[in-house]
């Protein structure tokens, strides 16, 4: 699995989020309080779905189920204009990503993840920046479909 290494511009997001971790997460609660109100959301850039995780720190080795960070279930938007009641936006800042395709059921996902900070990362002449990690996902993606497909955009700076 080798990823594409592109850069990008900023992006303005409209979603909602909350504080979670690994041990105690909340995602599959928080995308099904989104999809319920999505089509509130004027201004989309495109059909894309963005599931984003902010660090308060860097992950590294001491990354565990138990450290926190903020989950988003978001779309990108062109303004910020007319941002519905109980959603809130962010500017998923601008930068060099590595892009990987994880295929598969999500639950298959920390496999991926496995091999792309165990494997990929440690071994590539890059390490993690601190900017928002996020996967894009197509307007049909379902997270039990065995033939799912999201780009996981990982943020990234030469050592």
């Amino acid at each position: 699995m080798k990823p594409k290494i592109t850069t990008i511009e900023p992006r303005k997001l409209v979603g909602m989020h909350m504080q979670m971790t690994l041990a105690d997460d909340q995602t599959a609660a928080l995308w099904q309080r989104f999809m319920r109100r999505r089509d509130e959301i004027n201004n989309r850039a495109n059909q894309l779905y963005v599931s984003m995780q902010i660090f308060t720190e860097v992950p590294d080795l001491s990354f565990s189920p138990d450290t926190p960070f903020e989950k988003w279930a978001a779309v990108e938007v062109t303004t910020y204009h007319d941002i519905p009641a109980g959603m809130a936006s962010h500017t998923l800042q601008g930068g060099q990503y590595a892009v990987f395709i994880h295929r598969g059921p999500a639950a298959a996902y920390p496999k991926t993840a496995q091999f792309i900070f165990g494997v990929w990362l440690p071994s590539s002449g890059y390490q993690l920046d601190e900017r928002e990690h996020f996967d894009l996902m197509e307007a049909d993606y379902r997270p039990d479909n065995p033939n799912a497909e999201e780009e996981i955009w990982v943020p990234i700076k030469v050592i």
